[in-house]
């Protein structure tokens, strides 16, 4: 007789899901509403460096009901005609700056954009996403302080834990500066997501599932996985247009299998957020894959139940005298 399967302590889904988390802590569904504040990059404007990080165009994941030439508040009204027909059963809404660097700028602009936001009367709180390096006290101490009427989101772009892979991309900062981002924000009590892309150039499969433990040993509340996909415009897309050698794109069964194996890794107190990305098919250069966003959850579980395992599984803490 075939052994009893084990039980996960996360049900048939295998992990530990943000959504579970928001809709048991805010009595329901806490949907984000995206949010244009015209605000740049360090790695952009010339203070770091121009051209940005090389697999980055934020028309990749932006809204197609967002138009930036208007008010923040007019932009909240759009997205919410657009978001209410999609998810009509929807407790909150939460304003989310979402591209570029949401925290670079003066302290005072900052501010005004987020209270401009919180002022709208269907708007609960903030999501802000940000990199690690634009994040001076001052600032977390403000959103400290909001955290304590708003629900607040702060997403940290880490992208990797590799140092040899943040700088084949141009990211401007190493690994180290996002474990300092994290900390400072986890101790003031913000609820901190990472941004993490899986299959960037410089990574390698034990580079990336060491990023599980890295990741795990951090004041993270939440995770958002995404492959990497080559997005039109990018220096990352023209560098693999010239030699596809150059940069190694995971295959669909190849991702699974992978995300797989970190989440069996990571902790099972950190929260998923997201598994995968989709960026538009007119802005998308590679890889095609026959799997859909909506189907990537699902066979991630079925992966884990075929293993008979789940999220945390093979995690080991650290220890404290390590």
């Amino acid at each position: 007789m075939p052994p009893e399967p084990r039980l996960s302590p996360f049900g048939e889904r295998r992990y530990n899901a943000w959504n579970d988390y928001v809709k048991a802590r805010h009595g329901g569904r806490v949907q984000k509403v995206s949010v244009e504040a015209g605000f740049t990059c360090p790695n952009r404007d010339g203070l770091l460096g121009t051209g940005g990080c090389t697999f980055c165009n934020n028309a990749g994941f932006t809204p197609g009901y967002l138009d930036r030439r208007q008010s923040i508040g007019a932009q909240i009204d759009n997205g919410l005609d657009f978001l209410r027909r999609r998810y009509p059963r929807t407790r909150h809404h939460i304003a989310y700056f979402q591209s570029y660097t949401n925290t670079y700028g003066e302290f005072d602009r900052l501010r005004a954009c987020y209270d401009e936001a919180l002022a709208h009367p269907e708007i609960s709180g903030l999501a802000i996403g940000t990199r690690p390096d634009c994040l001076p006290d001052q600032v977390l101490d403000y959103l400290a302080g909001l955290a304590r009427e708003h629900i607040i989101e702060l997403e940290i772009g880490v992208e990797s834990c590799n140092d040899i892979a943040l700088h084949r991309v141009n990211r401007g900062h190493d690994f180290a500066a996002s474990a300092d981002a994290i900390r400072r924000a986890a101790t003031r009590g913000l609820e901190v997501s990472a941004h993490l892309i899986l299959g960037l150039p410089g990574e390698s499969t034990a580079s990336m599932l060491d990023g599980a433990r890295q990741l795990s040993a951090l004041p993270l509340r939440g995770l958002k996985l995404h492959q990497l996909e080559l997005v039109r415009g990018t220096a990352l897309a023209r560098e693999w247009q010239a030699d596809p050698a150059t940069v190694q794109l995971l295959g669909e069964d190849e991702y699974i299998s992978l995300l797989a194996d970190f989440l069996e890794r990571l902790s099972p107190d950190l929260l998923l957020q997201r598994l995968g990305s989709e960026v538009p098919p007119k802005l998308k250069l590679a890889p095609h894959w026959n799997l859909r966003l909506y189907e990537l959850a699902p066979r991630v579980s079925a992966e884990l139940a075929r293993r008979d395992t789940w999220q945390g599984c093979r995690y080991r803490p650290a220890s404290p005298h390590a």
